[in-house]
């Protein structure tokens, strides 16, 4: 076990694997009231990073998976009408900024256009959210932090985030971890030995060789995950990486067998 991954069972941290020297940058960023901005593949350690720091730096989470339909007053709130009377209602952005925390907007750059305008002016050293509909101005507390992640590689030119909001935000990338690093995720978050562990990272890096070829996305640890802990519940792991790696990937028949023969090669099975 690494002396990281010590330090998090010592501080009954969650348990997370750093890939660079990203949680200094993290914690500079918050001493000093910055954005972050964290790039990254799908399933790769971003949302699990920032529950992890949530935790060190003892603030609340405020985390808004973003979508096609999530509109700027999703994130800030709406008048409510209930029991005859009208109610506002803050949204998870405003809450944050209320009282402090973190608000991380997942997949930011799948919400609608209307939301850049309301984080733009917590981006800079305004650091303040107008809310229309009540008149109000809210001036973000010290220990407010605005995060946002997004996957480069489902970038396209209806669904980017404009150089001139990229550059409000310190930004960081993530990318899978190495070999060493994923398997010691594996025995943290599952209780797969560590012949097992290798062997589906193994297995998970040969998948993601044919990202952009056979596959959109390679196999996430989120996946690899998946598939041991299914293993070591007694699930038999050729049917274990069916389910929890090869299925999730394609929903095309053909790919699906050819990369079932490369998970029967690896396990020395032709079934």
């Amino acid at each position: 076990m690494s002396t990281v991954s010590q330090l998090n069972q010592a501080d009954n941290l969650p348990f997370y694997e750093p890939q660079g020297h990203e949680v200094e940058l993290f914690m500079h960023a918050y001493a000093h009231k910055l954005p972050v901005l964290i790039k990254g593949p799908t399933g790769c350690g971003k949302t699990r990073f920032i529950s992890y720091m949530a935790e060190k730096l003892g603030l609340p989470l405020y985390t808004v998976a973003c979508h096609d339909d999530l509109s700027a007053s999703d994130l800030v709130g709406r008048h409510l009408i209930g029991d005859g009377e009208t109610v506002w209602s803050d949204g998870p952005l405003t809450r944050a900024v209320r009282t402090g925390g973190i608000c991380y907007l997942d997949e930011v750059v799948e919400a609608r256009k209307d939301t850049t305008v309301v984080i733009h002016p917590l981006t800079d050293d305004r650091r303040i959210l107008p809310i229309d509909r009540t008149g109000e101005t809210l001036q973000a507390p010290d220990n407010f932090m605005l995060v946002v992640s997004y996957n480069p590689g489902y970038q396209n030119l209806l669904k980017g985030m404009k150089p001139s909001t990229r550059q409000r935000f310190v930004s960081m990338s993530f990318d899978y971890l190495p070999a060493a690093a994923e398997v010691e995720v594996l025995l943290n978050e599952t209780a797969v030995d560590k012949a097992m562990a290798e062997q589906l990272v193994i297995l998970g890096n040969g998948l993601r060789q044919l990202k952009d070829q056979d596959l959109e996305e390679g196999a996430s640890t989120r996946l690899l995950v998946y598939t041991a802990t299914l293993i070591s519940t007694g699930f038999d792991p050729v049917k274990a990486c069916r389910a929890g790696m090869i299925e999730p990937l394609s929903d095309d028949p053909d790919t699906i067998a050819g990369l079932m023969e490369l998970v029967q090669a690896a396990f020395g099975r032709a079934d």
